[in-house]
């Protein structure tokens, strides 16, 4: 099968009627593990892009969108662990535990979510920004490659909603076991994704 290159100048171009809303577990195991272990992809829609060598605001794409990227993980120490998520003005802060990503197939753990928020300045006493980050890995043993999904929090006030995002996609082609609504909601305190997936080409693209 010829392999599709949706991305021009490290930034992705969907066709018109189309947008990319994969799933926790789509992101791992179609495109983080296949990523890591050389596998073919189902299409080049994700940049390589070394996230901390740029802010989040300079970063390829449409800041107003999500954005995904492929990145290495640079440690902070010769002898450490610890990733180096230091930019220009910045740094990325990790916030709360790990989630784990289920396969709602095997009911194995798949991946590791992180998230992080950007901060300008310097750490501890950096200013706090709208930047998120949701950091998937795959499980242990740990590989350099990461998938970054990075987004814009939208913050409401006490007299103003949350924004909240509706997916149009048909309801005879959603798949329904995931249990989602279609509906996503940000609050002021946390962000959660609820999606769902269409049997279109790919698995994770949906028409609007």
């Amino acid at each position: 099968m010829e392999k599709v290159s949706l991305i021009k100048n490290g930034v992705l171009r969907l066709p018109p009627g189309f947008r990319f809303h994969p799933t926790d577990e789509e992101l791992v195991v179609q495109y983080l593990k296949r990523k890591v272990h050389c596998y073919p992809i189902p299409a080049s829609i994700i940049a390589v892009v070394d996230v901390c060598k740029a802010d989040p605001w300079d970063l390829p794409g449409d800041s107003e969108q999500e954005r995904y990227f492929f990145s290495t993980k640079e440690v902070k120490y010769p002898n450490g662990n610890r990733s180096n998520r230091a930019t220009a003005s910045g740094y990325w802060k990790a916030t709360g535990l790990d989630k784990q990503i289920v396969s709602t197939r095997t009911h194995q753990v798949v991946g590791m979510k992180k998230t992080l928020v950007f901060y300008t300045g310097k750490p501890p006493k950096g200013c706090r920004t709208d930047w998120i980050m949701h950091e998937y890995r795959l499980p242990p043993p740990q590989e350099s490659w990461v998938l970054c999904r990075i987004f814009l929090k939208r913050r409401g006030n006490n007299n103003t909603p949350a924004p909240v995002f509706y997916d149009f996609m048909p309801k005879e082609k959603a798949n329904t076991s995931s249990g989602s609504s279609g509906i996503t909601q940000l609050s002021s305190s946390e962000v959660e994704e609820e999606s769902s997936s269409c049997n279109s080409f790919p698995s994770t693209f949906k028409r609007n």
